[in-house]
């Protein structure tokens, strides 16, 4: 939800067409995930786990692992195909604050709970040049999904950014949680269906990037050690020099 509004008209309506090519029924109606109730159930990190949670609270006894899985992987195709026919567009001030990074060195990654090929798919939408420069860690690439958080961890190891360089970009409570647990900066960007959650901790909520002049100096500023140095206490001399990451 922080690179495009991905979840009421991307992932819900991928999911409902799924549901129904597979044939599952909750009662004698056809399985269906609405706006409001999808909007409670984006509070479950991960497509798969969100079908587990879903089915648990229904008393849906088909539902297993292997069945989310494989509703999982014709979701992701279906999304793909929204994405494709330009249904999924990127939020407002998304693309020149990725240019402004890109543009002063600044190391740029997603970390993402959606399936892999589908936020590469999100980030393709940005141009090939920019896309070859942002790495993806997304998916399953750790064991334990947001509010845990292993992804920021795995990426500031990957890349090699210490965590009071790295300023997060997140769109919900439980990104916001998994940043503040990596010990980083956050920065929330409300969408659709976080807009009425409670950000408590977050370093600056926002309606969208665009609304508050969302910028390169402004999200430099807000690192841990950028504060750090306002405050006159200064880095690690072995962390100097180094760009401040941003996912």
């Amino acid at each position: 939800g922080v690179l495009a509004d991905t979840e009421r008209d991307g992932h819900r309506i991928a999911f409902n067409i799924a549901f129904k090519e597979f044939g599952l029924k909750n009662g004698d109606a056809d399985m269906e995930w609405d706006e409001e109730l999808y909007g409670k159930l984006v509070e479950i990190g991960g497509g798969k786990e969100r079908m587990m949670g879903y089915w648990e609270m229904i008393g849906y006894k088909e539902g297993d692992w292997e069945l989310a899985k494989k509703i999982h992987e014709r979701k992701t195709a279906l999304f793909s195909e929204l994405i494709q026919a330009g249904k999924i567009p990127l939020r407002p001030g998304v693309l020149p604050l990725v240019d402004q990074a890109l543009s002063a060195g600044v190391p740029v990654a997603v970390c993402s709970t959606s399936n892999e090929k589908a936020v590469a798919q999100i980030v393709a939408m940005m141009g090939p040049e920019k896309a070859s420069k942002i790495q993806i860690f997304a998916g399953d690439c750790v064991p334990r999904k947001k509010p845990s958080p292993d992804i920021y961890i795995l990426a500031k190891n990957t890349l090699k950014v210490p965590a009071a360089d790295c300023v997060v970009i997140e769109d919900s409570a439980i990104g916001l949680a998994a940043a503040k647990a990596a010990e980083m900066a956050c920065i929330v960007t409300k969408s659709t269906y976080t807009k009425n959650e409670v950000f408590q901790g977050a370093d600056l909520v926002v309606d969208d990037l665009v609304s508050e002049n969302i910028d390169l100096v402004s999200v430099e500023g807000m690192s841990i050690s950028s504060q750090m140095e306002d405050w006159g206490i200064d880095r690690d001399i072995n962390n100097a020099g180094v760009g401040r990451g941003r996912w």
